[in-house]
């Protein structure tokens, strides 16, 4: 499917911050996209209506006695997101969880603070990130402290080159 109209403006090779800003909208207001599907010989209208659009940063699932936990992006809902899946996790194996998956694959990145929570979860001690000038000793650097919420289970932390920015923190904490 192509969008080719928003409320009838034309966005072809125009942008997609154009389109984006013209299908924002009040929560509650209608908006008409126009489609253009190869199996149909006639443009489709579709009428949707705005609503605001809560995005779950952490899922997660049981596979087996293996914990899959997915971070989308690092909002300030991954700190209580990590922390009701661990629970639920633990809960839903009878506390018999063997290692997790750490799914971090697309995520293109988002709040520092929410990827130091997130690696901190996982580490007892250590550093989880340093920054300092070339040639200097560390300016500011961000230690682990106690209590790692896999309580030393095998983690496995997936990225992949669509992983970015928080990601590459939490994976290379």
């Amino acid at each position: 499917d192509l969008i080719t109209h928003v409320d009838g403006t034309d966005i072809r090779d125009r942008g997609l911050s154009y389109a984006v800003n013209l299908l924002r909208g009040k929560p509650g207001d209608p908006v008409t996209i126009t489609i253009i599907r190869e199996a149909l010989k006639l443009p489709l209208e579709v009428s949707l209506v705005r609503a605001v659009i809560n995005v779950r940063s952490v899922r997660w699932r049981l596979e087996g006695d293996v914990g899959y936990i997915r971070v989308n992006r690092f909002t300030e809902r991954v700190e209580p997101g990590i922390v009701d899946a661990m629970n639920d996790l633990q809960v839903k194996s009878s506390g018999l969880l063997s290692g997790i998956i750490l799914d971090l694959r697309n995520n293109p990145g988002g709040l520092l603070d929410q990827s130091l929570i997130l690696a901190d979860a996982f580490l007892e001690h250590g550093r989880i990130v340093g920054i300092k000038k070339r040639g200097e000793v560390d300016q500011l650097a961000h230690n682990a402290s106690p209590g790692d919420m896999a309580r030393g289970l095998p983690i496995v932390v997936l990225i992949n080159g669509g992983s970015a920015s928080a990601s590459e923190i939490v994976a290379g904490a």
